[in-house]
């Protein structure tokens, strides 16, 4: 894999990039075009795969948000072509990193010294490589350390990737009126706290701290001393990622379960126990140890959770106040969802809608057990996700609803369920009730 000299980080040159991008995209629907002409096949899937990488190879020299952008989307298996599923999902830990000259230079000017001084030994080239940093392998007095180094420039880029982001969101979820601006301040605010190394350090420290007695999971220590802003060290964990353990075969169920379990306590007990959450469940932020351990290795993004949303935020998960439609629309005025200005038939309508997603979504928690690799709940979705999609009325609606923390909460249990139903995991749900008795 080619390594990089240099990043874009300015407007004009990352902006550059995507308009190039944009052109190649172009070229793939004539020629796309072009073969149904004379074809008359409609087999898009060529179209989709060609896309998805000329998108996915622009971006990657980008790094930063607009990658973090596409490893989020890579989460979304239900939402899109499983091409761009494939290659977006790259961006958790397979980027063209940074070269040896560049990763010297980076740990000269926040660690102060050449990595040769300040380690034992150190590998300039990287073992990881994803969205806003790469790893490193070192050793120091006997200890084998991973050292994580931000890209030149990524915090800088966040507002101006933002900007050129905000027109096609504004029209893909058909946000309108004064308060959108609320959302793309929400994420900004967590795109740039991932890239403050040493907020990173305070929470791994207090989650894994917190977080020890939970059966079955694993933390590495944290380095202070050689962690800076853009610089993270802490113990090298050996074992394979939970991308790279879902592919193998021989594992038992009870073996998935043990997994599926662990991930599943870790979490209830982080929104539950902690009110703050690691927000950003993929597969690159967990490991699985050859004792078949879970291994938590990230802890940029973590999302507060306030009081005031977090209780009717779970209100709104319980059966019996789904199916009480007073109580439901009084949950649903309380988290921003139904607005003041909604006539009659708004009210109705978008009532209607959230039934219809709670009943299918809260269905883990209304049981004491679920079985993630049911089918039959990944097609709901899937069907789901379609009917909003191609549903006319809803665009026509205003998008700028819900409270801002619905972004981080929601993806987190969407990333939470992703990774349960690759691992096929069946698993008691007990952890969640217990908080909430």
């Amino acid at each position: 894999m080619k390594t990089l000299d240099s990043i874009p980080t300015n407007k004009i040159e990352r902006a550059s990039k995507l308009i190039s991008t944009g052109v190649k995209i172009g070229g793939n629907y004539l020629r796309y075009y072009g073969e149904k002409l004379i074809t008359g096949e409609n087999d898009t899937s060529k179209l989709n795969q060609n896309n998805a990488k000329d998108i996915y190879d622009g971006l990657k020299e980008l790094k930063g948000s607009a990658l973090k952008i596409a490893q989020m989307l890579s989460m979304e298996k239900n939402l899109m072509p499983q091409a761009y599923v494939e290659q977006f999902s790259l961006a958790q830990f397979s980027v063209p990193p940074l070269s040896g000259a560049l990763v010297k230079k980076t740990i000269r000017k926040y660690l102060g010294a050449d990595p040769e001084v300040i380690f034992d030994t150190f590998a300039t080239q990287s073992e990881n490589a994803a969205s806003i940093g790469q790893v490193h392998r070192a050793t120091k007095n006997g200890k084998k350390l991973a050292v994580k180094i931000q890209y030149p420039g990524v915090a800088n880029s966040i507002s101006s990737d933002l900007e050129i982001v905000k027109p096609i969101a504004l029209r893909m979820f058909n946000l309108k009126g004064k308060d959108t601006e609320k959302y793309f301040d929400e994420v900004e605010q967590k795109l740039l706290e991932e890239t403050d190394y040493i907020k990173e350090l305070e929470s791994s420290q207090f989650i894994s701290e917190a977080a020890k007695g939970i059966p079955n999971l694993k933390f590495p220590n944290y380095y202070p001393e050689w962690t800076t802003s853009k610089t993270l060290t802490m113990d090298w964990m050996e074992g394979i990622h939970l991308s790279e353990f879902v592919k193998q075969e021989g594992f038992s169920q009870e073996e998935r379960n043990k997994l599926g379990q662990t991930l599943w306590d870790f979490y209830m007990f982080q929104i539950h126990g902690l009110r703050k959450v690691q927000a950003d469940p993929h597969p690159g932020n967990f490991m699985v140890s050859s004792t078949l351990e879970l291994i938590a290795i990230d802890f940029g993004c973590i999302k507060k959770i306030p009081e005031d949303f977090y209780v009717p935020y779970f209100e709104l998960s319980k059966k019996e106040n789904i199916e009480d439609l007073a109580s439901f629309k009084k949950l649903l005025g309380v988290l921003e969802i139904l607005l003041d200005t909604d006539t009659p038939e708004e009210s109705a309508y978008f009532i209607q809608l959230f039934q219809k997603m709670m009943r299918l979504f809260t269905l883990p928690f209304h049981d004491k057990h679920f079985d993630f690799s049911n089918p039959e709940f990944w097609n709901s979705i899937s069907n789901l996700s379609k009917e909003f999609t191609e549903d006319s009325k809803l665009r026509q609606m205003n998008g700028n609803r819900g409270s801002k923390h619905f972004i981080y909460m929601n993806r987190t249990f969407f990333g939470l369920y992703h990774l349960l139903y690759d691992l096929k995991a069946q698993i008691s749900t007990e952890a969640f009730r217990k908080y909430l008795s």
